[in-house]
């Protein structure tokens, strides 16, 4: 049984989506695939026992049902954090080799998704990255998501600590203009460090999509259009706080794209809804006059009302966009595609010695 981890430089940075596609693949190939997440960050009542969000997901997706007390032994909850502030919590490692053991008994290839920082998270009651693939013995991946950079002196100080175990990296969500910096000068690099660059995926804005309602629900808004039409995906914004001519001069440049302005600019509101926006944002509390409404039933596009000003719904959009949760099943099918076919498998499958 081979045992592979799953960790990243920082939350938010795909380890989910590379699980899944990495699980599916070697499913497909006819191994006898398992998984767990040791820490859970997002806890999950699952029946009477209490799980980690996330893992529950992956366990579906990937078409397991084991206990989830076994595949997520630590759960970090507000009751644990104090527990650990207060005592000393040295001692998870035995529970999360057990749960380890007992899960991989008749696989092929185990998957164990971390939890935020590889490096760092959890660093405080002994269970980061590098403790707990080190005390279940497994190799570890590591998902860097471009943010304006990468992480390059992360995974220089994580190839040091880690050794021959990091079989390698993904750079995600690499931009089309980073592309040729990231080919040229990252991946060679980090090669001369004894690192494999694996895969570099792109950017692609369907993966940071939000459906309307969720949008909804995250922004503490009130949809007031039917619900049929609040399946529309948004992958971007654009707020609406400038005069109409040169607000039609950005937005014919948009695509899916929700537009935030303020209940009373009615003006904006109907620019649009002509030009066919996935979403229409309006803050304040302020609901939309009777032609609005009428015109946004008929275009099938959801408005949602909010009751914080235009900046604070602007940075809470901002959040979403980059932190969406995997989810949607169109999403998952396109995402694992895409990374499916950015990762050398070859080269991982050597380097796994399978």
């Amino acid at each position: 049984m081979i045992g592979l981890y799953i960790g990243s430089t920082q939350g938010y940075s795909g380890k989910n989506l590379v699980t899944l596609a990495l699980g599916q693949h070697f499913q497909r190939e006819g191994q006898r695939v398992g998984y767990m997440k040791p820490i859970g960050a997002v806890p999950h009542k699952i029946g009477n026992q209490i799980g980690d969000e996330d893992a529950y997901f992956m366990q579906q997706a990937l078409g397991l049902s084991e206990n989830p007390s076994l595949v997520t032994p630590v759960v970090i909850t507000r009751d644990f954090r104090m527990r650990a502030f207060l005592e000393d919590c040295a001692n998870l490692l035995p529970g999360i080799v057990d749960s380890y053991k007992k899960l991989s008994a008749d696989k092929d290839l185990m998957l164990v998704g971390g939890s935020g920082s590889f490096l760092y998270s959890g660093k405080y009651c002994g269970v980061d990255g590098v403790s707990v693939s080190q005390a279940l013995g497994t190799k570890v991946i590591l998902v860097d998501r471009y943010l304006q950079e990468y992480n390059y002196d992360y995974l220089a100080a994580a190839k040091e600590a880690l050794g021959d175990d990091l079989v390698g990296v993904i750079l995600n969500d690499v931009p089309e203009h980073f592309r040729e910096e990231a080919e040229t000068l990252i991946v060679p690099f980090l090669k001369r460090r004894g690192v494999d660059v694996l895969g570099i995926v792109p950017h692609d804005p369907i993966m940071f999509a939000v459906r309307a309602s969720d949008l909804a629900v995250g922004l503490g808004g009130r949809l007031v259009t039917a619900p049929p039409k609040n399946d529309k995906l948004v992958v971007n914004f654009l707020i609406g706080t400038m005069q109409v001519e040169n607000f039609v001069t950005f937005f014919k440049r948009q695509k899916d794209v929700a537009i935030l302005c303020g209940g009373d600019r009615a003006d904006l509101q109907l620019v649009a809804l002509e030009g066919n926006c996935s979403a229409l944002i309006l803050t304040g509390n302020l609901y939309p006059n009777d032609m609005i409404l009428a015109k946004a039933e008929d275009k099938g596009v959801p408005v949602i009302v909010v009751r914080d000003d235009t900046f604070s719904v602007a940075k809470k959009m901002e959040l979403m966009l980059t932190r969406e949760k995997l989810r949607d099943r169109s999403r998952i099918e396109h995402g694992t595609k895409i990374v499916q076919q950015s990762v050398n498998m070859a080269v991982l499958k050597k380097n796994l010695g399978l």
